[in-house]
This record gives C-alpha cells, sequence and structure tokens, in this order.
C-alpha cells in the first residue's frame, strides 16, 4: 500500500472532513498509510478509499464507534453482515416507534379530530378456543402472532374473528395475563389450545380505524368517554380484530372493536 495522498485530498474524495479523519486516526479506527516524522502530516493510500466510504456509510446509519472497529476488523464477511444486520433492526425498530409517535401526534393535534362513537354493549357468554400466558408488554406483538399462528394451525377459521383479552396489570405495571381466542363450539386441547368460558359482560365499546401505530389515542378516548358517563371499568379490556392484516394489506381498512367492562351506567349515558 503506497501513500500518496495528502489528508484533504482524501477527505475529499471520501466525504469525510480533515477533523473526523484525524479523529479516525487518534481512536485507531483509520490509520493513515504514513505519518511525516517530521511535520506529522498524514498520507493516505488510494486502497484506503473504500474503507473510509464503508466508515461514512456506518456512521451515517449512526452505527457506534466501537460496532464500525468490529466490522472493519471481522475477516468474516458473514461476520461483519451479522454486526450491520443487527444495527439495521435496531434503526428499523426505532423507525416504526417513531411513525407510531408521529401517527399519534398528528391524530392529537388536529383541529377538530374526529369523534369516537362510543356505545355500551352487552355482550353473552362465549366458548372460546383460547392461548393464554403472562407477557411482557413490549413482547406482546411476537407473542400474539405465536399464538394467533398455533390457533390456525389448530381450529383453523373457527367461528368468528380473533379477539384479545388484556390484564390491567400489562398496562399498569408492564407484564400481565394476555388472552388470545376465537370462537369455537367445541374447542379441542391440543398444545397451547384449550377451552376458555368467557364470561358475560358489558362493554364500552369503540372502533378504531386502521393500523394500531395511534391506538393509544382511541383507548384515550374511551377512558374519557367512561368517565364522563360516570362509569366503572371492571375487568381487563377486551380486543376484537374485525379486519386486520391477516385480511388485507390496506391499513387504512382495518378495524379493531375496543371494549372496557363496565358497570354502574348512569341515566342517558349509554350511547355517545
Amino acid at each position: 500500500m503506497v501513500a500518496g495522498l495528502s489528508i484533504g485530498e482524501f477527505a475529499r474524495m471520501t466525504h469525510l472532513s480533515v477533523r473526523t479523519l484525524r479523529r479516525y486516526h487518534d481512536s485507531g479506527l483509520l490509520l493513515p498509510a504514513a505519518v511525516d516524522g517530521s511535520t506529522g502530516y498524514r498520507s493516505y493510500a488510494v486502497e484506503q478509499i473504500p474503507v473510509a466510504q464503508v466508515i461514512h456509510r456506518l456512521r451515517e446509519l449512526d452505527v457506534p464507534l466501537p460496532e464500525v472497529r468490529r466490522v472493519l476488523e471481522a475477516d468474516d464477511p458473514a461476520d461483519r453482515a451479522a454486526v450491520v444486520t443487527e444495527h439495521l433492526r435496531h434503526l428499523e425498530a426505532e423507525l416504526d416507534r417513531t411513525r407510531a409517535a408521529v401517527g399519534s401526534l398528528r391524530r392529537l393535534l388536529a383541529p377538530e379530530p374526529a369523534p369516537v362513537h362510543v356505545e355500551v354493549r352487552a355482550v353473552p357468554e362465549a366458548v372460546v378456543a383460547a392461548v393464554e400466558d403472562d407477557v411482557d408488554l413490549d413482547a406482546v406483538l411476537p407473542w400474539f402472532a405465536g399464538a394467533v399462528a398455533e390457533l390456525d394451525a389448530v381450529v383453523g377459521g373457527g367461528e368468528g374473528p380473533v379477539g384479545g383479552v388484556y390484564d390491567n396489570a400489562l398496562f399498569e405495571t408492564g407484564r400481565g395475563h394476555v388472552l388470545v381466542h376465537r370462537p369455537c363450539a367445541s374447542p379441542p386441547d391440543r398444545g397451547r389450545v384449550h377451552r376458555v368460558v368467557l364470561p358475560a359482560v358489558d362493554l364500552a365499546v369503540a372502533t378504531h380505524v386502521g393500523d394500531h401505530d395511534d391506538i393509544d389515542v382511541t383507548y384515550g378516548e374511551v377512558g374519557a368517554w367512561v368517565a364522563r358517563n360516570a362509569l366503572a371499568i371492571a375487568g381487563p379490556v377486551r380486543e376484537t380484530y374485525l379486519v386486520g392484516p391477516r385480511d388485507t394489506a390496506d391499513a387504512a381498512a382495518w378495524r379493531t372493536e375496543i371494549g372496557w367492562p363496565v358497570f354502574a351506567v348512569s341515566p342517558g349515558g349509554a350511547g355517545s
């Protein structure tokens, strides 16, 4: 490797500033091909350009410097790819959270947000095929996907849409009991799937439209309606997935019923 590029030339070719190149030298991340012993001037080789470009791209993706070093030092291409892939997954998760927050804020800050219709509905006792467990809040989505897949494998389409029952502790402490179910007159007992009888209940029900990025806003509106109508919450929240990603890829068409078990309805409080 023959040094022939001044630090300024190398900076122009790689879009890494002189200051950044000096910092990378000091940290040992990207060493010059040569350093003049009397002047301290750094020289770089043409062969280092791709390395610098890789560093540039990784830093644009906010890959931490120790991880960048791991990529550069890995001899096995699979090891390098694994480090980058893991960071990309992290970025995608952050992007999903950002999109969800933006969606919620847009809805909350709308000049005249569309009202959510809430009604009290008497839901009879129901026999369902169910999968249930205690789950951490941040693990609900993958757990839910696995539970629904198992229900599909055991009872197929069942006799109605998939629903969920979510213990209050899930939202209050970050861990609680979750039950995912599908109506089924004669549920089999196979694997995690078993028969459950959901008790009769009065629900304050509203329909959330679209994906779940801002479903917390609908939850808030249902809760406000419950409070305004002098109701008391009497049990775990229920959700019914009337239309979802398993039915259509069009998120605008998704419909999720949110039902809060309530009692002590005040006079004239059944409807909005």
